[in-house]
């Protein structure tokens, strides 16, 4: 039996989360022992992990990572503590001298890289793979042995600002380096060109079955009632990312459609503004956090992700394994998912020119036919992606 590790932060309903529990789905386990190491035992998604994965117990100080600074002293987790105040003063000096406009990524990587010399081992294990699966990469690189190591990408590299000296040399720790997307790989290596050679593109896999069995398992028709308009449903955190602000007014220009939202996140008051100023309050509806969204996907007429960038949104292929006809904003990394008018639509950014899209979608029958045709006929799961992932361990 070979022994693998993967590393990650909780199991809260998000993305990459989901990509960890598709990607769990599909170990062969009579072959391989897999434990999972998460900072905090947190997230509706918890419940959800394979009997067969060793969930290892919870640390304290890696469990402080993103706790208040009262909890991480009643923790008594004093390093985790130490380590965040230096690496929030070195964020700060780093982010005036290089004017950063947006310092999020930069406060991340900063609190784990300062607070790696304080944290104790993972395991004292010797595994054959570790994956660090979501950034920052520190602590799997330093705090466990592994014969080979691996940590991947989600997020899309041209969209965010980093002090890349410091991503380089965490980036660097890894014998590979997992890119779920071509253009994902473009943007990263327009960051870190040295690492060319340690790419491996292994898209996300989903839980296809879960998924459909978990979509029979609620009827939500209290929440989106069949009133004669066209439901549209948008599935994402509330951050600027997922440009669910702009909701509001492309829903205005749209004819007969009310437009479901779910998620959670920092933006959630500006989305209400927005949805205020529009007079949208009885067209874009905010769902809020759902343990299980499936339902919500099955209930919907089309899926809509309208993003002003993504890595690869997960949300897409979860509707596409539902069958459901996709639209997303061009986006970036949009023609890596959607193939426009063959499995879905590609449709502006802009406001004005993504109403006057979805509109055109919305009308073109014949075009949804061919869409839903294509999809009924396509595997959207991905789960032979596994055989990259194998190879690499294998070796």
């Amino acid at each position: 039996m070979r022994n693998v590790l993967i590393v990650s932060h909780t199991m809260e309903i998000g993305g990459a989360e989901k990509a960890l529990l598709g990607l769990l789905g599909v170990f062969d386990y009579t072959k391989y022992n897999v434990d999972l190491f998460l900072y905090h035992h947190e997230g509706e998604l918890l419940s959800f992990l394979p009997k067969e994965v060793n969930l290892l117990p919870e640390n304290k100080s890696y469990a402080s990572l993103a706790k208040p600074l009262k909890q991480v002293v009643k923790n008594r987790a004093f390093g985790t503590l130490i380590g965040r105040y230096k690496g929030k003063n070195a964020a700060n000096e780093y982010i005036a001298g290089n004017r950063v406009k947006d310092g999020s990524y930069v406060y991340i990587d900063y609190s784990h890289r300062f607070t790696e010399p304080f944290m104790p081992k993972i395991s004292d294990k010797e595994y054959d793979l570790v994956i660090s699966f979501l950034t920052p990469h520190y602590f799997a690189a330093k705090k466990c042995k592994g014969k080979k190591k691996i940590a991947w990408i989600h997020t899309d590299y041209s969209h965010i600002e980093i002090d890349v000296a410091s991503e380089l040399d965490m980036w660097s720790a890894y014998d590979c380096i997992v890119s779920i997307s071509e253009k994902v790989t473009e943007a990263f290596l327009s960051k870190f060109p040295s690492l060319e050679d340690r790419i491996v593109l292994i898209k996300n896999i989903h839980p296809a079955e879960l998924i459909k069995k978990q979509a029979e398992e609620l009827d939500v028709t209290d929440e989106m009632p069949d009133d004669g308009f066209i439901k549209f449903l948008s599935v994402g955190r509330y951050s600027d990312a997922k440009n669910f602000d702009n909701v509001p007014d492309i829903c205005s220009r749209l004819d007969n459609v009310k437009w479901y939202i779910i998620g959670y996140g920092p933006d959630e008051e500006l989305i209400k503004k927005k949805i205020a100023e529009a007079g949208m309050g009885e067209r874009v509806i905010l769902l809020g956090k759902k343990a299980n969204p499936y339902p919500y996907f099955k209930a919907c007429d089309f899926y809509i992700q309208p993003s002003r960038y993504e890595g690869n949104a997960v949300t897409v292929n979860e509707a596409l394994i539902l069958g459901k006809k996709v639209a997303i904003t061009n986006y970036a990394t949009a023609a890596s998912q959607i193939d426009n008018g063959v499995n879905g639509v590609i449709v502006p950014l802009e406001n004005e020119k993504c109403a006057a899209g979805l509109n055109a979608f919305i009308k073109d029958k014949e075009l949804q036919e061919k869409i839903t045709q294509n999809i009924e006929n396509s595997d959207f799961s991905n789960s032979g992606e596994i055989k990259k992932l194998i190879e690499i361990l294998e070796g």
